[in-house]
């Protein structure tokens, strides 16, 4: 490579990640930021203005690219080719050279060392706390709301100016957003494509699951703790057992609906794949999701609220989904 100026538009890279390195670069005008990949999304690890150098690591070791380097706006870069600056370079004095090289090593294995211990840190940290997940869905939902178009199938939102309300205006990281949406489109509510220049086009396939979740989560938040119905993981089985088997009856007037625990015993093998026994809904009794027993003749039987409890479900799966998420 040649030395001299280098212009580069806004959104182009002057280098990516895993490059080989054949140049440094000083900031003539402009700004860039230094990216570094994380999964399919990518940290913001710095921003350089004019006067900051960037690429001169590689030039002791010849190690490919750490990070990727873009342009936050139009910018310029001085080029300082290594062929040249090693000619230059080849005049040091021995103990400058050996300097120079121990500091650019010493800061390659702090830089890899911070990566190992932030991994470290990382496999014990909830990627998704309670008010992350609805903090993150928030956004989705009002970028959705406020600047989606409207398709067939769902509302698009453009990947660009998700990313800018996710870091940007609400200061949440991108990756956990990438990783909400992964989630999300794993229970089809939301679909994700590739545009081809390295941004993402989102159909949101269900907007009001979004709005209806952060309400329900958030009074869910901040409700007493002594008041709070929290369905554990292997309750959803059940759960969408009596579901099942009250779709098949006709709610009442206050959307109730009497089913047979009985009947569900005898029958939920040979519909569902799995047995329920009428003492399995005994904890969702005492959380209140569903009535108390009745005994009667013909069998045992319970009252469902099929309108609360088809909401329950979905939202108590999603959040069991995003607890298992990992970095």
């Amino acid at each position: 490579m040649s030395g001299g100026m280098k212009k580069i538009n806004q959104g182009d890279f002057l280098f990516k990640e895993g490059e080989p390195p054949d140049a440094m670069y000083v900031v003539k005008s402009g700004r860039f930021e230094v990216l570094k990949s994380k999964g399919s999304s990518e940290i913001k690890l710095a921003e350089l203005g004019p006067g900051a150098m960037v690429g001169e690591m590689a030039f002791f070791d010849n190690k490919p690219r750490s990070a990727s380097v873009k342009a936050a706006k139009d910018s310029e870069a001085i080029v300082l080719p290594y062929k040249a600056l090693h000619q230059q370079f080849s005049q040091f004095p021995e103990w400058s050279k050996a300097i120079m090289r121990t500091v650019n090593d010493h800061l390659r294995k702090a830089n890899q060392r911070i990566r190992e211990l932030e991994k470290s840190a990382g496999e014990d940290e909830i990627i998704f706390p309670p008010h992350t997940i609805n903090k993150l869905v928030s956004i989705l939902a009002f970028t959705a709301h406020k600047f989606g178009q409207n398709l067939e199938n769902g509302i698009e939102v453009n990947g660009n100016t998700l990313r800018r309300y996710t870091i940007q205006i609400f200061q949440e990281a991108t990756h956990k957003m990438q990783k909400l949406l992964e989630t999300l489109q794993e229970h089809k509510l939301v679909k994700i494509e590739s545009t081809g220049d390295g941004s993402q086009k989102i159909t949101v396939l269900n907007l009001q699951f979004l709005f209806d979740f952060v309400e329900w989560h958030n009074k869910f938040l901040f409700q007493k703790e002594e008041e709070k119905s929290i369905i554990e993981e292997q309750e959803i089985k059940i759960l969408n057992g009596l579901i099942h088997f009250a779709k098949k009856q006709t709610p009442d007037q206050k959307g109730f609906v009497k089913i047979s625990l009985s009947e569900i015993q005898n029958e939920s093998m040979k519909e569902l794949g799995d047995l329920i026994r009428v003492d399995d809904v005994n904890s969702l009794i005492t959380k209140k999701i569903i009535s108390d027993k009745q005994m009667e003749a013909t069998g045992v039987f319970c009252f469902i609220e099929l309108g609360v409890v088809e909401k329950l479900s979905p939202f108590w799966t999603l959040i069991y989904s995003l607890k298992k998420v990992t970095r």
